[in-house]
């Protein structure tokens, strides 16, 4: 297992490199929030958008094979879970949480996965010793690997990012705490260090800055061209008139910041407040279990509406 790891890690700095080595590749370090579907928002023509935004595509798929009474079942079970306070209302923010959760599932899934491999002593909690055990204990057997891959500074950087999403100090991390530390960029409290790596991987000459040639080259190797592509003269100018807001010639801490954790549309909350207007039928400003059943087709799909969406396509064509 330890080889693996080793044989794993090594496979991923082996393609940064290779990426890198591009020079017509653009390497993106901008975490963006994703689009809630792929499809079309027109309510006119079907609720596919919203089916997604609501369950997340893969969900939302296995609810097309059910009887409209199924869906409305599981739906119901579903706004039992969404109505965090229990007061038998659905907030515009309770759904937003949930659509958000739904569109982050993956992220979930992941944790679990990795739960597995590293809560050793099965007592639902990872604890540092745990995790670098599990990670890195191979290295502390044998200091000097051969490879040449420089382990122990990945740990020292594991350890100080576990630290951060640890919250009350106590080294040992509960399930939430596990997550925001294997997916710091979704954690308001975890922002800093997301931006502090970020800056270690690109501030080559250690000033604690970004100047435009590190940005240039993080993202762009010149491999022997002598041209560079237009994406990159792009950058260069993006980064004068936008990155650099104080015009210094590098990025701070806070510029950095702005750059790759920039504050986007909340469609999360654009859904969910579109969902409420179309449900609320007393106009309270909040969904009953009730209302939101009623318009079951809004928010899931079922048999009836994906044979009746068929039916407008095969009208259509």
């Amino acid at each position: 297992m330890t080889m693996d790891l080793r044989q794993f890690l090594m496979c991923l700095s082996l393609c940064t490199a290779l990426a890198l080595s591009k020079p017509t590749e653009k390497k993106d370090r901008v975490h963006h929030e994703p689009q809630l579907s792929d499809k079309v928002h027109n309510d006119a023509q079907s609720f596919d958008y919203d089916h997604d935004a609501f369950l997340g595509a893969e969900e939302a798929k296995t609810f097309d094979q059910l009887t409209p009474e199924e869906s409305k079942e599981r739906l119901g079970k579903i706004v039992s879970k969404i109505d965090g306070d229990k007061d038998g209302f659905v907030t515009v923010d309770e759904l937003k949480d949930w659509i958000k959760f739904a569109q982050k599932r993956w992220i979930y899934e992941d944790v679990e996965r990795q739960w597995k491999g590293h809560d050793l002593n099965e007592d639902g909690l990872v604890s540092w010793e745990e995790y670098k055990n599990a990670t890195y204990g191979y290295v502390l057997d044998d200091p000097d690997p051969d490879d040449g891959f420089n382990y122990k500074q990945m740990m020292v950087r594991d350890e100080r990012r576990f630290k951060m999403a640890d919250k009350d100090g106590d080294l040992i991390a509960t399930k939430e705490e596990f997550t925001a530390f294997l997916h710091p960029e979704e954690y308001d409290y975890m922002k800093d260090i997301v931006v502090q790596e970020t800056m270690e991987d690109i501030d080559k000459n250690s000033d604690g800055f970004i100047d435009l040639e590190e940005y240039i080259g993080d993202m762009y190797s010149h491999d022997g061209n002598a041209d560079e592509p237009e994406w990159v003269k792009t950058e260069r100018e993006q980064f004068v008139e936008f990155r650099d807001k104080n015009r210094d010639g590098k990025m701070d801490k806070e510029e950095t910041k702005d750059w790759i954790l920039p504050s986007d549309y909340d469609h999360a909350e654009a859904e969910a407040r579109h969902l409420v207007y179309e449900s609320d039928q007393n106009k309270d400003g909040k969904l009953t279990k009730e209302e939101i059943v009623d318009k079951y087709d809004l928010f899931v799909g079922s048999q009836a509406t994906d044979f009746g969406e068929a039916l407008v396509r095969h009208d259509e064509f």
